[in-house]
């Protein structure tokens, strides 16, 4: 399984429509997700063993996001995924609040 995969797959038990890169439905509350950067994390003999996953994931919605925020984490931590930071933005051109989460996952090759 890729990386985009394991994503979709540990958030589909949120119920909220999520979509690499951009999500172009018509729902208010959405999720989308990128990697922001893959690089290898342990060498050995000039080859790459391990990989690192650094990945975006961003929340947008018209309501209030804390409580989605806290399930996605829930979900990423239980499923291997290692938080690395969170920011808060609100978009007031469009009124829709977004929550910005970073997360690393570790792949041996």
């Amino acid at each position: 399984m890729n990386v985009n995969e394991l994503i979709e797959n540990t958030l589909k038990p949120l119920n909220i429509p999520i979509k690499h890169h951009i999500y172009v439905g018509k729902e208010t509350t959405y999720i989308t997700f990128f990697e922001y950067l893959e690089k290898g994390e342990d060498y050995y003999d000039d080859t790459e063993k391990s990989t690192g996953h650094y990945i975006q994931i961003d929340l947008w919605s018209k309501e209030e996001l804390d409580s989605i925020k806290k399930d996605t984490v829930n979900l990423l931590i239980k499923n291997g995924f290692v938080k690395k930071n969170i920011y808060d933005f609100y978009e007031p051109d469009t009124k829709i609040f977004h929550k910005c989460l970073r997360f690393f996952y570790y792949t041996e090759n």
